[in-house]
Order: structure tokens, then C-alpha cells, then sequence
């Protein structure tokens, strides 16, 4: 056993007084304890500054002829003021990195962020110790004031003589985009407006632009995801964004050059901050043991399951600091399956061939699953039910492709 430090044991025994900490992985409390440890150290840094402020400015006093006693006073209570400042600053962010919309009432109630979408937004286009995740999350919530910030977040963009892969990169670099399809839209449709605005005479209208950059979107995906074996070509591309410039044509060129853009150089999705999948499991909607069906060899093995923003994840064992695999609940049902053999069984499926999935390999590497249903066993009927029904109030249904369909026809036709 690893000797730990007279500090780390004291946190350790702070830590194991919170019932939520027991709830956590033995990594997640190694680094719930770093953090902490790392907090003190900086208030003692800041205690060793003050320390120096109030040394510096009694020499000062001398030579001014001031009473070092009055000056060092007045120091010392400037300087807890600023620490004050710097502890709330500290805390709102960390703050909204677990609600955003409560982090951003915590630094308007000290005094350090005026309420006002302007300051909100310049806030996160900042995002200075900001969760990128969060930041989209809050950027894509369809209520004021998120919505003005989201204007006034893009309005901060220098769109203007900007080709609009740089924009997107631009963009696309400050925040993540959520998962949910109406905030997507909400995000681009905003993100169309404004590059249009600044861009005069490129594209007819700011639908050619919505669609054009989904289009650069999905291309990003297509030809830098290891799951997707059919490449789209720069012909495919060009034909795919065909007429959707008020009836027109987009320039070849135009679209030939966005083409190697993204080919080149795939555009830098801000990473998960590490602290996310502490967050992701910390609160999950179910949790708990059940026996899976595998997938390409069908024997029974019993696996920890975690539900949660709309994903069933499964570990092999709870202390687990990284799923196994990941089932996100798109356009799926979850219905009781009756098996000769196996009792208080349900199945997971979908209307297509396979369900979107993922799975970690033999070689630790994230790859695509192919499944055509997930079957889980529960120990008892009453857990099955309660299994179903947690399951099912966390599907969802994506209407993307009907968003997409619906701004592409409209693209196309002429005013």
C-alpha cells in the first residue's frame, strides 16, 4: 500500500465524511483529492503574497513618511477583498462547470459579472476555465436570457472576408456543440445569420449558409471518423450541396476548396475537460447490476450499468473508471423479451439494421459496435420494470435529418 501524507490523509478523511464521495470510482476520489490539495496550496500561495504585499509597502511607508502600522492595515484589508474576489471568481466558474445557469447567477451576485447578455456573452466566448461542454449547453437552452447571449455570442465573431471553414473553426472552437438536435439548429441558424451579414453578396440567403456549413459539418465526419469506411469524394460533395443557393449553384471552386480545407486539416472539436466524466457519473438517472447478452459470442456476463443523459453505459465491474460500452438512447425502443432460459429479460432495438453504439476492443480502443438489439436480465421483476421504465423515459428522438431535410428544400427554392 502507497504511504499517504499526513495532508492527503486529513483530505481523504474530509472527503470520506461527504456520502457522495463513497459514490465515486477510486480514481475519481484520487483526483477529487488532487483537486483539493491543489486548492490549498494556492491560498497558501496567496497567504505567502500578502505576506509580501504588506513587507513591500511598510518599506514604502517609511520612505513617504506614512505610519507603517496605518499602511499595513490598509493593505492587509485590500488584499482580503482581493482574495475574496478571487476565491468567488474561482468557485462561480468551477461553479458553472457543473450548472452553468448557477454559476453565472453565483459571479453576478459577488459583483464580478454584470447581468447583461453583452457581459454574459463575452464572458464565454472568453471561457476562461470554462467547461467547453457546459458552455455549449448553456449557449443551446431555448429561454432568455440564453437566447439573446447566443446572438450576442456570435455577434463577437470577425466573420467579415472569412471563408466559411475558417469561420466554423472559429466557431466551432469555442464551445462544444450540444447533442440535442433543436439546439444544434438554434446554434447554426444563429452562426448562418451573422456570417451572412458580414459576408454581403456570397450566399442569397442565410439558409444556403445553414445548410452549407451542415454539410461541412458532416463532410468533417466523413472523411475523419475511423468508423466511416465510404469516404465522400469532392464530386460527392459538390453534387450533394447542388442547388441549394436559392435554386443555383454554389462556385465548384468555392465548394473544392472547402473540400481540402477539411480534408487537410479537421477541425479541433474542443476535448471533454477531465473533470466531465466524474460529472457525467456522479448523479446518474439508474445505476446498478444486470446480466448482458454479448454481442458476437451470446453468453450471459454480468456487468454494471449506468444511466444516464440519455446513454446506457456498462462497465464490468463498478470500479470501473471507464465504460466498456456506450449505447446512446436515439430513436430506440426498449419492449420485455421473452426467453425460454432467462427470466425478467429486456431488449434494446432499434428500426434500423443495427443500433448506434460503441464498445471498447481488446486493445482498449473506443470502436463502433453493430448490434442489432442489446438484451439485459434483471434479478427480480420489480427491477426489470424499473430498468424499462428509466430506460424509457431516456429515449429520445432525433429529428435532425427532418431539420435538415426541410432548411435543405427551403435552400433550394427561389424567393
Amino acid at each position: 500500500m502507497v504511504a499517504r501524507s499526513t495532508r492527503e490523509a486529513f483530505l481523504l478523511d474530509q472527503l470520506e465524511a461527504d456520502k457522495r464521495f463513497h459514490s465515486l470510482s477510486d480514481e475519481q476520489k484520487r483526483a477529487v483529492i488532487e483537486v483539493r490539495r491543489k486548492k490549498e496550496l494556492v491560498q497558501r500561495e496567496l497567504s505567502v503574497i500578502d505576506q509580501e504585499l504588506a513587507r513591500i509597502d511598510q518599506e514604502l511607508a517609511q520612505f513617504e513618511g506614512r505610519h507603517p502600522g496605518a499602511a499595513a492595515a490598509a493593505s492587509a484589508e485590500h488584499n482580503r477583498n482581493d482574495n475574496t474576489k478571487t476565491l468567488d471568481d474561482v468557485q462561480g466558474r468551477q461553479r458553472f462547470n457543473v450548472d452553468p445557469k448557477k454559476g453565472i447567477e453565483s459571479l453576478i451576485a459577488a459583483g464580478l459579472l454584470n447581468d447583461t447578455p453583452e457581459d454574459i456573452a463575452v464572458f464565454l466566448y472568453k471561457g476562461e476555465r470554462l467547461n467547453k461542454t457546459k458552455i455549449g449547453e448553456y449557449l443551446g437552452e431555448n429561454k432568455e436570457p440564453n437566447l439573446t447571449v447566443l446572438r450576442k455570442f456570435v455577434e463577437l465573431f470577425e466573420f467579415q472576408k472569412m471563408d466559411i471553414v475558417t469561420a466554423l473553426r472559429n466557431f466551432l472552437g469555442k464551445f462544444r456543440l450540444p447533442g440535442e438536435a433543436q439546439k444544434i439548429d438554434r446554434m447554426m441558424e444563429e452562426f448562418a445569420t451573422v456570417y451572412c451579414q458580414a459576408n454581403a453578396g456570397v450566399y442569397s440567403k442565410s439558409d444556403t449558409c445553414y445548410v452549407l456549413a451542415f454539410s461541412i459539418i458532416m463532410l468533417n465526419t466523413s472523411l475523419h471518423n475511423p468508423s466511416v469506411k465510404d469516404k465522400l469524394t469532392a464530386d460527392q460533395f459538390v453534387k450533394m450541396n447542388n442547388g441549394i443557393n436559392d435554386g443555383g449553384d454554389l462556385p465548384a471552386q468555392l465548394l473544392i476548396d472547402a473540400y481540402n480545407s477539411i480534408k487537410n486539416t479537421p477541425f479541433e472539436i474542443p476535448e471533454e475537460d477531465t473533470q466531465d466524466f466524474t460529472i457525467t457519473f456522479y448523479n446518474p438517472d439508474k445505476r446498478g447490476y444486470l446480466v448482458k447478452e454479448g454481442g458476437k459470442h451470446k453468453s450471459w456476463k454480468k456487468r454494471y450499468f449506468v444511466l444516464t443523459d440519455n446513454c446506457l453505459y456498462y462497465f464490468v465491474k463498478e470500479t470501473d473508471s471507464e465504460p466498456k460500452g456506450i449505447v446512446p438512447l436515439e430513436n430506440l425502443k426498449v419492449e420485455e423479451c421473452k426467453l425460454k432460459d432467462r427470466k425478467f429479460t429486456l431488449e434494446i432495438r432499434s428500426d434500423e439494421k443495427f443500433i448506434k453504439s460503441a464498445k471498447t476492443d481488446s486493445g482498449g480502443k473506443m470502436v463502433s459496435g453493430n448490434h442489432e438489439y442489446y438484451r439485459i436480465q434483471a434479478s427480480t421483476y420489480e427491477e426489470m420494470m424499473a430498468w424499462k421504465e428509466s430506460i424509457r423515459k431516456s429515449i429520445s428522438k432525433d429529428p435532425f435529418y427532418a431539420q435538415m431535410q426541410a432548411r435543405k428544400k427551403n435552400a433550394m427554392c427561389k424567393q
